[in-house]
């Protein structure tokens, strides 16, 4: 699809100039979406909930890239980034960083992600904020992917590789990647986690370093042939790349669109999103009232019955209403 980059008709509603592809709009939608005043918030609710029900599903497909600090996940995307605009796909990049402790804004913000594409219009990249979530995925990270799969090709969603993150981006994601770094024993660590559970593509980078990467290919393999198999049916690949000099990026490419493909026909792309919005709705309440708020409102396994039971509705306006519930019990709660 192609990217619109002239100007819209004055002032025209801002989740119409995302699914326009207004290349303005997607910056004035996440600063929004990322602006913790109450007015603000419940604008960029609003906006949100409209996306959700105006984007078909599945929309673009949703990324993720995880692994352990030093893999090359930002050298990995700049291939991948290059190779998709080849083929004249636009990108966005949600790029989860940790939180400065005096502005409270992405520590590493600009660094340099997509070196060769920084200054092609059919990219986008933006540094979020984990805010007070060590190694975790902020609310406004969450709206970011909405935003961005309302308006590109192609979403993906990198994080710092620590913490929660891993667990929290394949909720938000529909294929989660693992980068590994060969002869590195990081793969021991995520194994002893339980996290090589999660990602459904495995990538080792630097395969040009020859034998250490193809020994951490086949360590990853025997330590997957150990993992229950999928409820789906899937059965996660393990693949050989060189981000340095492209090499394996197609075949990646390759994995991600079978992984994709067989997601809708099995039916599970749908499941995981709805699972995704549930724990997106309970993460916000969490994050913003904490267990003793959640459980003015019966707690967290009757709010997931609940959501799942609603369907129809957008997780951005389960949201609102749940905040308004909850607040309400919390001015009727007896002082502690």
């Amino acid at each position: 699809m192609s990217w619109r980059s002239r100007a819209l008709p004055p002032d025209p509603d801002l989740a119409e100039r995302l699914l326009a592809r207004d290349r303005d709009a997607v910056a004035v939608a996440l600063d929004l979406a990322d602006d913790r005043r109450p007015a603000q918030r419940a604008r960029a609710l609003a906006l949100l909930e409209r996306l959700e029900r105006l984007t078909p599903f599945p929309g673009p497909p949703r990324v993720g890239i995880t692994g352990a600090p030093g893999a090359g996940k930002s050298t990995l995307l700049d291939a991948l980034v290059r190779a998709l605009r080849g083929r004249g796909e636009t990108v966005a990049i949600a790029a989860v960083d940790p939180s400065s402790r005096a502005s409270g804004g992405a520590l590493l913000g600009d660094r340099i992600r997509v070196r060769g594409s920084g200054a092609d219009p059919g990219v986008f990249v933006r540094s979020m904020a984990a805010r007070d979530r060590l190694g975790g995925v902020s609310e406004a990270a969450r709206a970011g992917v909405a935003i961005f799969a309302a308006a590109f090709d192609r979403v993906f969603v990198e994080t710092v590789g620590v913490g929660q993150s891993e667990s929290e981006v394949a909720g938000m994601v529909d294929t989660p990647v693992y980068v590994a770094n060969p002869a590195s024993g990081d793969e021991l660590q995520f194994m002893k986690a339980g996290l090589l559970e999660l990602p459904d593509v495995f990538c080792v980078n630097k395969a040009d370093l020859g034998a250490p990467a193809h020994r951490t290919a086949s360590e990853l393999t025997s330590a997957l042939a150990l993992s229950p198999a999928a409820a789906d049916g899937w059965t996660p690949p393990v693949l050989l790349v060189s981000a340095r000099d492209g090499a394996g990026i197609d075949a990646l490419l390759d994995a991600l669109a079978d992984h994709r493909r067989h997601a809708e026909a099995s039916g599970s792309l749908a499941q995981r999103r709805r699972a995704g919005a549930v724990e997106h709705v309970i993460m916000a309440l969490r994050e913003r009232y904490g267990s003793f708020g959640l459980d003015r409102v019966g707690g967290e396994a009757a709010l997931r019955a609940r959501l799942r039971a609603e369907s129809d509705t957008t997780s951005f306006h389960r949201i609102e209403i749940l905040s308004r519930e909850v607040e309400d019990a919390l001015a009727k709660a007896p002082a502690r």
